[in-house]
């Protein structure tokens, strides 16, 4: 038997470099995600969210909803990952989230979808190999209707760049 050799094995780059981002260049990303309890309790309880309403139906229904709602910060998380692919899979470090905004309620069985439009590029003057890109993300269940929108930073690795 002979022993692993990654050399063996072609590497595929993925995601975009600085350049491809123009401003008003949109993105419908092509994954879509179903959120389940399961889901939901998991992360809920992994994140010490203790709201009733994540995790306690008959609460969640006394204040006026049909169901326990899914934790919105498993929504952005969600949403943000259903971005990635596209946005900064090539490399980056995260800068931040602005304007983050819930609009209304998720449910388990609710399956969510994203888009998102570069909203700005500009150079970086502390990192040379990097651009700043700014997207607007709007995350959206079964519906169309939007249930997310933030704007997101991320440097963006320069084509070339080391």
């Amino acid at each position: 038997m002979t022993g692993f050799d990654p050399t063996q094995f072609q590497t595929v780059p993925h995601g975009h470099a600085f350049e491809d981002f123009e401003p008003g260049r949109t993105f419908e990303h092509h994954w879509g995600r179903t959120l389940n309890e399961g889901d939901n309790s998991l992360f809920t309880t992994a994140t010490l969210a203790y709201n009733p309403l994540y995790f306690n139906a008959e609460y969640a229904r006394a204040n006026g909803h049909p169901n326990t709602v899914v934790n919105p910060f498993l929504v952005l998380c969600t949403v943000v990952g259903l971005s990635v692919e596209d946005l900064s899979e090539a490399g980056g470090p995260f800068l931040g989230i602005d304007e983050l905004t819930f609009h209304r309620p998720v449910y388990p069985g609710d399956t969510l979808t994203a888009r998102s439009e570069v909203i700005s590029t500009r150079e970086s003057a502390s990192q040379p190999a990097f651009g700043i890109v700014t997207w607007h993300t709007e995350g959206f269940n079964q519906h169309g209707e939007l249930v997310i929108d933030y704007k997101r930073s991320n440097l963006a690795r320069r084509r070339g760049g080391k």
